[in-house]
């Protein structure tokens, strides 16, 4: 399990690198949705086990970061830089800190298994499974608001 404190990247350094003002593009929105949806679609088709959970829990934090990207596309803007997807996120919607809170610990496992071959543990989709499924929900209300 996780057992270090995950910070946030700051918003300020997010602004000045990483972020920057686009066209909002509805059709982009509709078609990431689409894919996100086709992807839980294929995530709830498999059993999950020891040996396939890091990947159900990759495509989740696949489809959150999506619905993030859509998210800041919606509000006219565009990251380059994952963890100011999560930033915004945190920052703007603050009634979802526990939600943000999931995503970082969702995006530090992911970067784990994707950058050192580390596994995602079963306990961590055990404790944390029904909360993604939240995140995709709210998120999708928030891009369609």
């Amino acid at each position: 399990m996780i057992d270090k404190k995950l910070i946030f990247m700051e918003w300020n350094e997010c602004k000045k690198d990483f972020i920057r003002y686009i066209e909002i593009d509805k059709e982009k929105i509709k078609s990431i949705i689409k894919l996100v949806d086709a992807r839980i679609n294929f995530i709830n088709s498999i059993n999950a086990d020891k040996n396939n959970v890091s990947f159900i829990v990759e495509n989740y934090y696949e489809s959150i970061k999506e619905l993030l990207v859509a998210l800041l596309l919606k509000n006219g803007l565009k990251s380059s830089n994952h963890q100011c997807l999560i930033t915004y996120f945190y920052k703007n919607y603050q009634n979802y800190e526990y939600e943000a809170n999931v995503i970082l610990k969702m995006s530090y496992v992911r970067n784990r298994l994707e950058y050192y071959g580390e596994p995602v543990d079963f306990e961590f989709y055990n404790k944390y499974k029904e909360d993604f499924l939240r995140i995709i929900n709210i998120l999708k209300t928030l891009i369609g608001n």
